[in-house]
Order: structure tokens, then C-alpha cells, then sequence
């Protein structure tokens, strides 16, 4: 099975490793985000009629670019999550838990990205492996694209110049 790769920003090609199963992502640029901080400082009433003084906390976020577009087989979608020790190295959690990328997701401009929340601030260097993502089978995928997978002999990345297909819109968009 191949995947259609192109890479918007050199060295962020992804990288199939021996090691594990799934497929490291590259960040596009140094990151920068701050630590959290507290702001507004509330009142609270409570039930008994004690006060409690409560702080909101603020917490720096950002879409981190990978720097690549993909075009998925029919049939598949990917599943991006944070590399095992993108928390302890930078202090980041993914913002939406799990990422989820449709097949459909496959034009020249629909960059993959890495929506990150920071715990303490940090700095990310360019090139840095972040994330990493699978591929598996759609809820829509056809009797033979599950015979395809199955007789498969693995996923290769082939580099492209363009995705020849139709932007979705971007991150977060779905029609």
C-alpha cells in the first residue's frame, strides 16, 4: 500500500522506522509556547456561605505544522498521536486527544498539523519528531479495500510534487 507524500517543507518527510509500528511526524518550525499563568481572580460563594477564592489558568496552544500533506489509499484514514515521550521531552499534550485523519484530507494544501497544549513553557526545534501516526481502515472502506489491506505487503511513502486532488479546506474542516 502507498501513501502519496508531499512535502511542503524540507526535512519533514515522515519516516517509517524499524523499530515501531508506526510513522514519525516532523515539526515544520520552532515552536515557541509559554507556560501556563493565572489570570482573573474569582469569588466563589459556597453552600455553607464561606468564600473561596479561585484563579483561571491559562494554557498556551498552538496548531504546530508537520509540514507535509498526504494523500491516504481509498478506503483508509490515519490516527496521529503524540510520540511516547513528546510529554516528558517538551511538557505538551495533544489538544484533541486523538487526531483523525480523513482519506479525504488529500490536497496540495490540506497540511497535516498537531494541535498542542503546553504545560510549562517550552521550545520545540524545527525537525523535531513530535507525533506519529498510523493507517487503518475507514468505517466506509469496501469489502475490497479490507481484501486489499489484508494481502498487503506493508505501507511505503512515496514523495510526490503534488497531490492532484481537491483542498479540503484545512485543519479542522470537514464538508
Amino acid at each position: 500500500m502507498t501513501i502519496k507524500v508531499l512535502e511542503k517543507t524540507n526535512g519533514c518527510m515522515p519516516q517509517i522506522i524499524d523499530k515501531g509500528d508506526w510513522i514519525d511526524l516532523y515539526t515544520e518550525e520552532d515552536i515557541v509556547l509559554k507556560a501556563p499563568y493565572a489570570k482573573t481572580l474569582h469569588i466563589v460563594k459556597k453552600d455553607d456561605n464561606s468564600t473561596e477564592k479561585l484563579r483561571d489558568v491559562i494554557f498556551d496552544s498552538a496548531l504546530v505544522s508537520l509540514g507535509v500533506a498526504m494523500k491516504l489509499p481509498k478506503g483508509f484514514e490515519a490516527i496521529v498521536v503524540p510520540r511516547s515521550s513528546t510529554f516528558k521531552n517538551y511538557g505538551i499534550i495533544q489538544s484533541n486527544m486523538v487526531g483523525v485523519i480523513d482519506g479525504s484530507y488529500c490536497g496540495n494544501n490540506d497540511i497535516w498539523m498537531f494541535p498542542a497544549t503546553a504545560t510549562r513553557g517550552i521550545t520545540i526545534p524545527k525537525g523535531t519528531r513530535l507525533c506519529q501516526f498510523r493507517v487503518q481502515l475507514s468505517q466506509k472502506a469496501t469489502v475490497w479495500q479490507k481484501i486489499k489491506w489484508l494481502f498487503s505487503n506493508g505501507i511505503k511513502l512515496k514523495k510526490v510534487d503534488s497531490l492532484d486532488d481537491t483542498n479540503r479546506g484545512g485543519f479542522g474542516t470537514t464538508d
